[in-house]
């Protein structure tokens, strides 16, 4: 979680705290929404079956990450993407811009 850095339109550094964060119910642990809440991300994960229910949950913006999940596996439908051929990560993002470009079109 430490790693992901979000890119700004402009100048600057990458900022490494985004603004939310949306997972599955993997994601689900007390010391995952409590390092969240520290750092000051909002935080949009379903909670357990077996879990307490407190605090609301934003179904709308759940469901925005059905879009971004379908696009990860229209993109993995390549092989040499879903595999990894390039050893370089300027070829490997070059590659993926190709297909990103045919499912576009």
């Amino acid at each position: 979680m430490e790693q992901g850095a979000v890119k700004r339109s402009g100048k600057g550094r990458p900022r490494i705290r985004p603004l939310r964060l949306v997972g599955d119910k993997g994601y689900t642990g007390r010391r995952i929404r409590n390092y969240l809440r520290r750092r000051g991300i909002r935080l949009t994960i379903p909670r357990l079956s077996n879990e307490p229910r407190r605090g609301s949950f934003n179904r709308e913006i759940y469901r925005q990450r059905n879009l971004v999940e379908r696009a990860i596996n229209r993109i993995k439908q390549f092989r040499r993407i879903a595999t990894r051929y390039e050893k370089l990560a300027q070829n490997y993002t070059a590659m993926l811009m190709i297909a990103l470009i045919l499912l576009w079109l």
